[in-house]
């Protein structure tokens, strides 16, 4: 044990996902938070004379999942994200249920940092985000984990 991981650090090979449904409203919030209007996803004519056929969600939806695992599961609560880098490989559309899945690559002994292997997956088995993130994991104090809404 030592003092940037009180419990220790999190094992190599380490992992935890998951799961969630996209829906239309997905998008809506997503846009009321970031202000993307992009056609792609919101119309069906535009959306269909694309490469994607039918409407897709923003990217930010897509890896939105992971924050949550990151911060719910694997490192834990406490975690942010230092560095992405994201590959989306395929889209996801509103009707899709998508798994966000974090493996621990690196866990350093001097800092409470690690280096992730991240994925979102398609229910269809179809890998829609890939890539890394490095993630800092800061100490909550005892008691404030039960006060999350």
């Amino acid at each position: 044990m030592n003092s940037c991981w009180p419990s220790g650090p999190p094992a190599i090979g380490q992992a935890a996902e998951l799961s969630r449904a996209v829906t239309p409203d997905d998008i809506e919030r997503f846009t009321q938070i970031s202000g993307d209007r992009n056609p792609l996803h919101y119309d069906p004519a535009v959306a269909k004379a694309s490469r994607f056929g039918e409407i897709i969600v923003q990217g930010g939806i897509t890896s939105a999942i992971l924050n949550a695992v990151v911060a719910e599961s694997l490192p834990g609560p406490g975690t942010v994200f230092l560095n992405v880098n994201w590959d989306f490989k395929a889209p996801v559309r509103p009707g899709d249920v998508i798994t966000g899945r974090v493996e621990i690559l690196e866990a350093r002994t001097d800092k409470p940092i690690t280096r992730l292997r991240t994925t979102v997956i398609r229910d269809d088995g179809t890998v829609a985000l890939d890539g890394t993130a490095v993630c800092y994991t800061t100490a909550i104090p005892a008691g404030h984990l039960d006060d999350r809404r």
